[in-house]
């Protein structure tokens, strides 16, 4: 199995940050089941004031294949292009294998 870890902040301008990251957490979640290979797919959205970012998402997938696939797979594009990067300004991930 391979965790596919992503920290985003949001850019200053978002306007309804609470919003704009329930809306990411609701379309990413629903990819769980559309995706081959997409075994899990959990976004955090309330954090402590000193964290680094403003929304993490905690993902896993079958393998490091699978995770290849999904990031272009048009489903997963789609939110990333429509939803994520115009509301995210930086962007930290990090992937690894569970042993």
């Amino acid at each position: 199995m391979v965790k596919h870890m992503i920290i985003w902040k949001m850019k200053d301008e978002v306007a309804d940050k609470a919003a704009t990251a329930m809306e990411i957490k609701r379309a990413l979640e629903g990819l769980v089941g559309k995706i081959e290979g997409l075994i899990e797919m959990h976004i955090l959205t309330e954090c402590y004031a000193c964290s680094a970012g403003d929304v993490m998402m905690d993902s896993s997938f079958t393998d490091f294949a699978a995770l290849e696939a999904y990031q272009k797979h048009p489903l997963h594009v789609a939110i990333a292009d429509g939803l994520v990067r115009p509301a995210m300004c930086q962007r930290l991930s990090f992937d690894y294998d569970v042993l």
